[in-house]
C-alpha cells in the first residue's frame, strides 16, 4: 500500500500524459517531495520526517510542476494499521508539510483580506464567524450523539483532516483532545469558496461578490455510438487567481464504522483541486467505488429562499460532498446521503455516472447508470437518467438548472423575463453549443477538443444581440471573458470585461476510469475554429 520512494506509477503515467499533451520535455519535471507522519507509541505522538518511512501513518508524495504542465500533484497515503482519527489528521499533516508554500500563495491570491482588521463590512464578517461558530458547534455535537454512525464518522475524520492541516501548517502537531479547534476564518475558507458566494447573500453583504450570470463550470456526459464507450469531462471556470492547482490522489484505509474492519468504498479518490483545499471544489472526482462525480452551479437568485439557510440542522455542502464521495456505492446511494443536512449554500447540479453498470458495447439499460441531484435552499431534487443518456447520446451541463421546479423556485423564470433566453435552459449558448457539436464526440480527443472550445469571434451561437460588441467570449464551452472589450456594453454583469473564465479541463473515458484523469490541462483556452469542429 505504500507509495514508492520516487514517485508512484500512476502519478508518473499522468505526468507522462501531460507532458505529452502540452510538448513539455519530460525532463523538466520537478522533483518530489515525501513526508511521513509517524506514530511514536512510547510518547503517544505524532510526528513529521522526511522521506519515505516504514510504519508511516500517512505519507505524501508532492511535486510542484505548475511551471511546465501547469499543475502540481499531490498523493497522500493512509496506513490502515492505525486508528482512523490517527489516519486523518496524519493525512492533513503529511499534505500541510509538503504544499506549505503553495498554500500561502493560493492564500495571498484569493483569500488574503477576506474579513480581515483592513476589511470594510465588519457587520457581515461578524455574522460570517457566528454562522460558522455556530455550525461547527452544531455539527460538533452531532459526532458526539452519534459517533458511531457511516455518516457522523466520516464528517469527523473530515474535520480530523482539516484540523492537521491547519495545525501543520500553522507548526502545531498536537493531535487534539476533544472538541476540534479549527479557526472559523481560517483554512475552513478554503473549503467554504463555493459556500461564500451564498452565504455573502444570505448575510447581507453590502458589496456581495456575486456577478448576474457568472458561470462556474461546464461538463459533457458523451456516451459514443454503439455505446462503444461512455466519456466524460468537466471545465472549471474560476477566476484567474486561482491558477495554482494540485492534482490530489488520497487513498485513505478508513473504516465504514469507528470500530468496524469494513473499508470505505471510496477511500482512494482522483480529483483536481487547490492548495489548502481537502477537496476538488470545482467539483471533479473519480472514485475507487466506481463512481464519477462533478457538478456546475446553479446558483440561487431567489432571495425568499435564503430564509433556509440556517447554521444549526446544516452540513456545509463541501463536507456533504465528501462524505458522499467516501460512503456511496451507487448514484442513489450518493444522492441519499449528499441531501441529508441541505445547507443550501453551494448550490450546483450534480452528475453521478457509474461505470460499474456500463458495459461497452452491451444494450441500453433503464437505470443505475447515471443520476442527476439539483439543490437549492430548501431543496433538492434527483432523478435517474440513465434513460435519457441513452435516448440522446449525451447530458450536458452549464449552471441552469435542469428540474423545472428547481429552476422557477430559484428565480429562474425571473431572469428570462428580464434578461432573455441567455437564461434559459435550452437556448443559453452553452446549451446550443453542446446541442450542435456533440455529435463531434468520437473519442478521447475530440472531446478534449469540445471542452477547450472557444470561437466567439466567428461562431453565431456566441453572439450577444443586447451587447456591443456582439462577440462575447463568455458565451462559449471554456469561456474567455477577459478578452471581451472594456469598453463594450453589455446587459448584466457575466458579460462583462473580467479576469474570468475556463481555467483548466479534465476528461476520462471507461478504459482509463482506474488510472485516475487521463486528460488534465490547466491553462487557458486557445481559440479558433480548430478547436472544436
Amino acid at each position: 500500500m505504500a507509495l514508492l520512494p520516487n514517485r508512484s506509477v500512476t502519478l508518473l503515467g499522468l505526468i507522462f500524459i501531460l507532458i505529452c499533451l502540452l510538448n513539455v520535455s519530460l525532463f523538466a519535471t520537478a522533483a518530489s517531495q515525501l513526508q511521513s507522519a509517524i506514530f511514536d507509541k512510547q510518547t503517544g505522538k505524532l510526528y513529521l520526517k522526511e522521506g519515505f518511512q516504514t510504519g508511516f501513518v500517512a505519507l505524501a508524495n508532492f511535486t510542484d510542476d505548475i511551471g511546465t504542465t501547469g499543475w502540481s500533484y499531490l498523493e497522500v497515503v493512509t496506513n490502515g494499521e492505525y486508528d482512523d482519527t490517527l489516519q486523518a489528521y496524519g493525512a492533513g499533516l503529511v499534505e500541510a508539510a509538503v504544499t506549505s508554500q503553495l498554500i500561502y500563495k493560493h492564500w495571498v491570491n484569493t483569500l488574503m483580506g477576506y474579513c480581515s482588521p483592513f476589511k470594510y463590512d465588519a457587520g457581515f464578517c461578524h455574522r460570517l464567524k457566528e454562522y460558522i461558530t455556530s455550525n461547527l458547534q452544531w455539527v460538533g455535537e452531532q459526532i458526539e450523539k452519534d459517533i458511531d454512525s457511516p455518516y457522523w464518522h466520516q464528517v469527523h475524520l473530515s474535520l480530523l483532516q482539516l484540523q492537521g492541516l491547519e495545525d501543520g501548517y500553522n507548526g502545531q502537531v498536537a493531535f487534539p483532545e476533544g472538541r476540534l479547534s479549527l479557526n472559523p476564518l481560517g483554512f475552513l475558507l478554503f473549503q467554504m469558496g463555493g459556500d461564500l458566494e451564498d452565504l455573502e447573500a444570505a448575510l447581507n453583504k453590502s458589496s456581495q461578490s456575486h456577478t448576474v450570470g457568472s458561470g462556474s463550470c461546464s461538463a459533457l456526459i458523451k456516451l459514443l455510438p454503439g455505446n462503444k464507450d461512455l466519456l466524460v469531462s468537466h471545465d472549471t471556470w474560476n477566476t484567474y487567481q486561482s491558477m495554482l492547482r494540485i492534482m490530489k490522489k488520497y487513498t485513505f484505509s478508513f473504516r465504514l464504522f469507528p470500530k468496524d474492519k469494513a473499508v470505505i468504498p471510496g477511500g482512494t479518490q482522483a480529483f483536481s483541486s487547490y492548495p489548502g483545499s481537502i477537496f476538488s471544489g470545482d467539483d471533479f472526482y473519480i472514485l475507487s467505488s466506481g463512481l464519477v462525480t462533478m457538478e456546475t452551479t446553479i446558483g440561487n437568485s431567489n432571495p425568499d429562499l435564503w430564509k433556509f439557510v440556517r447554521p444549526c440542522g446544516a452540513v456545509m455542502e463541501w463536507l456533504r460532498n465528501i462524505v458522499a464521495n467516501r460512503l456511496a456505492r451507487s448514484g442513489k446511494e450518493w444522492a441519499d446521503i449528499f441531501s441529508q443536512y441541505n445547507s443550501g449554500t453551494y448550490n450546483n447540479q450534480w452528475m453521478i455516472v457509474d461505470y460499474k453498470n456500463f458495459i461497452p458495447g452491451a444494450p441500453a439499460i433503464n437505470q443505475g447508470l447515471f443520476t442527476v441531484l439539483e439543490q437549492i435552499p430548501g431543496m433538492i431534487r434527483t432523478a435517474d437518467k440513465t434513460k435519457e443518456l441513452y435516448e440522446t447520446g449525451y447530458w450536458a451541463s452549464y449552471n441552469i438548472p435542469y428540474f423545472e421546479e428547481v429552476f422557477n423556485a430559484s428565480g429562474g423564470q425571473d431572469l428570462v423575463k428580464k434578461y432573455g433566453s441567455w437564461f434559459s435552459f435550452s437556448d443559453n449558448p452553452r446549451a446550443q453549443i453542446f446541442r450542435r457539436n456533440q455529435s463531434l464526440v468520437t473519442d478521447l480527443e475530440s472531446m478534449v477538443r469540445l471542452m477547450r472550445f472557444n470561437n466567439f469571434k466567428n461562431d453565431p451561437l456566441s453572439e450577444c444581440e443586447a451587447c456591443d460588441p456582439v462577440q462575447n467570449g463568455e458565451n462559449a464551452i471554456s469561456a474567455r471573458s477577459d478578452l471581451n472589450p472594456s469598453n463594450g456594453t453589455y446587459p448584466f454583469g457575466a458579460l462583462k470585461q473580467r479576469p474570468h473564465g475556463g481555467t483548466d479541463m479534465k476528461a476520462n473515458d471507461i478504459l482509463w476510469l482506474l488510472q485516475e484523469v487521463r486528460v488534465a490541462r490547466s491553462q487557458w483556452t486557445y481559440m479558433g475554429p480548430g478547436a472544436g469542429v
